[in-house]
């Protein structure tokens, strides 16, 4: 199993201070977190794609690829990339000349975000997101993989002999996730390319993003991939950790009050309802192990560790726990189930 973490650039304050943070000081902090991650030895950093305040990251490739530059052996990734207004030619050339220049430590997750104003944005419908989906990455999965395309569709100009550039490298395009959150036309479309699937399974029930990998591991094997335990299945998560469990609830809770994820509700409840882990490194552990029981053996588990304005200080922490205490036992239990 790859362990890694993920962030959404979310400006948020800290609520022990209520002191603004300044966009800068977040694209700051996110560097920081991931150069950090890397050299604690986690496998993956992600960023999400967003184009509208409170979140910075708007161009998730030319933050990655300052990080490539400041590390060494983490993957990196996004945790969205539209690709339902994004232009697939754009991709195509943006995550190869990341790959180049990070010698292959890149991949990416398409989506289709959570800002339904960022179609009319981009001079795209919201009515056409599954058409989008479709005709995007079926583009753009050609223009890695043949030198010379021909190519007409209904949602941009056609192409004539059109090469990309720079080629993936080693001609090994990166590897793709189609992440979800309820919609299975996503799970269908990784299905059919054998491409990974990455299941949200943050602010719902583990039970319900279940559903979605098991109709995913049943389609990759339809379309003769190879079997359903074969597939390639990611899962998102959100944790907080200290050494012990009282420490952990109490720090947590005035981040857990200031998310506007979870305005309004308790935190047993969601901790109840949800793949949210708040506690000791041991409780984390037997938590996320019981995910296996909805998704499988699967590939990669990704943390969110900043909601609720968690200062960069305390991330670093959690970055140091995880990957001393958590990921360890989590790669050792996954590796024996896979020998079973």
């Amino acid at each position: 199993m790859e362990v890694g973490i993920f962030s959404v650039g979310e400006v948020t304050a800290d609520p022990s201070t209520w002191k603004a943070q300044t966009e800068h000081e977040k694209i700051q902090a996110m560097v920081k977190i991931a150069v950090h991650a890397d050299e604690a030895g986690l496998d993956v950093f992600a960023i999400g794609e967003h184009h509208n305040p409170p979140f910075v990251p708007s161009s998730p490739t030319t933050i990655l690829g300052y990080i490539a530059g400041q590390t060494k052996q983490i993957t990196l990734s996004t945790s969205t990339t539209l690709i339902t207004t994004n232009d697939p030619v754009k991709i195509a050339e943006d995550f190869a000349t990341l790959q180049q220049l990070s010698a292959g430590r890149v991949d990416l997750m398409l989506g289709r975000g959570n800002t339904p104003a960022v179609y009319s944005w981009f001079g795209k419908n919201l009515e056409d997101a599954v058409a989008l989906t479709v005709e995007n990455y079926g583009l753009l999965h050609r223009l890695w993989r043949e030198d010379r395309v021909d190519w007409e569709g209904k949602f941009r100009t056609p192409l004539r002999g059109f090469m990309s550039t720079p080629r993936p490298f080693e001609a090994k395009p990166p590897l793709v996730w189609h992440g979800s959150v309820s919609n299975p036309d996503v799970a269908e479309i990784a299905a059919y390319y054998g491409d990974g699937f990455f299941t949200n399974n943050l602010f719902g029930p583990v039970e319900h993003f279940g559903q979605l990998v098991k109709l995913y591991r049943e389609r990759f094997a339809h379309y003769g991939h190879g079997t359903a335990e074969e597939a390639i299945v990611g899962a998102g998560g959100q944790i907080f950790m200290r050494p012990n469990s009282q420490d952990a609830l109490a720090q947590y809770r005035p981040f857990f009050a200031n998310s506007r994820i979870y305005r309004g509700a308790g935190l047993e409840q969601v901790m109840n309802n949800t793949s949210l882990a708040v506690g000791s490194p041991q409780q984390v552990i037997d938590k996320i192990l019981t995910f296996r029981e909805h998704f499988g053996n699967y590939r990669r588990q990704l943390f969110t560790l900043e909601m609720g304005g968690v200062p960069l200080k305390t991330v670093l922490e959690q970055i140091d726990l995880l990957a001393e205490r958590v990921a360890p036992v989590l790669r050792r239990a996954m590796s024996k189930s896979q020998l079973v």
